[in-house]
């Protein structure tokens, strides 16, 4: 269920930006770029991962034989996690571009889960971003926020982000927050502490994706490529043996994630936060009285 909230401005379909963001601090400068090759293992599909530039770039494919996917070589305690990306065009409705943490792996039935999905749309460019956390196994109760972008992610490469430490859980898109989840006393029992792998994938859902899988993949317009770069994977590293064990790639110390500096948003990171929210969100769970007839705690802090 899709509900409008309150002085949102209609989105209207174009070929360029439809707004300029605010100014913000660029985190994806901050942190050194790793090469899929060295960060990622094919997950599935492997006939439909497509390397590039030596195995700096990807492409992710999907087609009526299967979509593709690869997963992170370590699994980590918390971190900053990018990917510069560009969505198929075209008819892209039930499709799925997903680029998130789980330990699904390992805990089948009661995992932790945080995601930047992008869903494809039945008109041309009017792609979505869902953003969803599951924590210490609440995979019952969904906490999805749904965006319009502000441009057009088809015709160039974008970057999509997951800050994860044990202060907030910030999605940006181009480095502009579009939604911070905070570990309070309301959040804290679903707030996701556990170590996680980082995935990319692209994959057909078309049961649900699009208005409840009204509108299915339509493979006449196959193959759908995704394409991914600037790949960004930096912070706390697990380790069986070591509360954290982490690469030493960036000149941030001692914490390149974890620190103080990254404990809370930025007055400017605010400021792009509110812009994009009263811009371009039109559904949030804690907005959803007909799904939750009793709120999440959260939802009221």
């Amino acid at each position: 269920m899709f509900i409008e909230l309150a002085g949102m401005v209609p989105f209207v379909q174009s070929k360029g930006p439809i707004y300029v963001p605010p100014n913000v601090p660029k985190l994806t400068q901050r942190f050194p770029h790793a090469a899929v090759v060295q960060a990622y293992d094919n997950l599935y599909g492997q006939q439909n991962i497509h390397l590039l530039n030596n195995g700096s770039n990807v492409d992710l494919v999907l087609d009526k034989k299967s979509g593709a996917g690869l997963v992170s070589r370590n699994k980590y305690n918390y971190g900053f996690f990018s990917a510069a990306m560009k969505l198929p065009s075209g008819f892209t409705s039930g499709i799925v571009i997903a680029f998130y943490l789980s330990n699904s792996d390992v805990f089948p039935h009661d995992h932790d889960e945080i995601d930047i999905e992008l869903l494809g749309h039945e008109k041309r460019r009017e792609w979505v971003l869902q953003t969803n956390i599951y924590g210490n196994g609440s995979v019952h109760t969904g906490r999805e926020e749904k965006l319009y972008l502000w441009f057009d992610p088809t015709t160039d490469f974008h970057e999509y982000s997951i800050l994860w430490n044990n202060h907030h859980i910030v999605f940006l898109v181009d480095n502009v927050p579009v939604r911070e989840f905070t570990n309070n006393v309301a959040s804290s029992p679903v707030y996701p502490i556990r170590p996680m792998s980082m995935y990319a994938t692209i994959w057909d859902a078309s049961e649900w994706a699009t208005k409840g899988g009204k509108y299915p993949v339509n493979y006449q317009y196959a193959p759908f490529v995704a394409s991914f770069g600037k790949i960004e994977l930096e912070g706390c590293q697990w380790n069986p043996d070591e509360l954290c064990s982490k690469r030493a790639l960036s000149s941030l110390e001692p914490d390149p994630v974890g620190g103080e500096e990254f404990a809370k948003l930025s007055q400017e990171q605010v400021n792009g936060m509110d812009w994009a929210r009263k811009k371009l969100m039109f559904y949030s769970y804690c907005q959803d009285t007909t799904r939750y007839k009793l709120l999440p705690p959260e939802c009221k802090s």
